[in-house]
């Protein structure tokens, strides 16, 4: 499990960690049931608190994405794909709100704003 932190991101530590675990749950890379690296373990190799990191395992327990047994360790957990779908599907349709806002106040035209969307949407692949 290769987790990259960035010093200069926007992002604390923490939440750049449970992104990057709730990214590599969602796109399959980590399945229910496989085990995630202890606190310790994972702290050393990306050279960081292990209180930081046990506030990323915190999140992604409280959130559903990993269950952890005192003695046993973290692994990922079998529920939460549909959730976190969801989530990211609310944040979309709240920037999506903005920007329509924008097109309106701005006399954008719809087409416009549909067209810039396809492009953002397909522009990595």
């Amino acid at each position: 499990m290769e987790i990259i932190i960035s010093n200069n991101a926007n992002k604390p530590i923490y939440e750049q960690i449970t992104s990057q675990i709730k990214a590599m749950i969602m796109s399959g890379e980590l399945q229910a049931g496989d085990a995630i690296p202890s606190m310790r373990a994972l702290a050393k190799s990306i050279h960081v608190s292990v209180i930081t990191v046990q506030k990323a395992y915190e999140d992604l327990q409280r959130d559903g994405f990993i269950e952890t047994t005192v003695g046993r360790g973290s692994f990922v957990s079998a529920q939460n794909k549909e959730f976190y779908q969801e989530e990211q599907q609310r944040l979309a349709e709240e920037h999506l709100q903005i920007a329509a806002e924008i097109g309106r106040v701005s006399n954008i035209p719809l087409a416009k704003l549909t067209e810039l969307l396809t492009l953002f949407y397909l522009e990595d692949e």
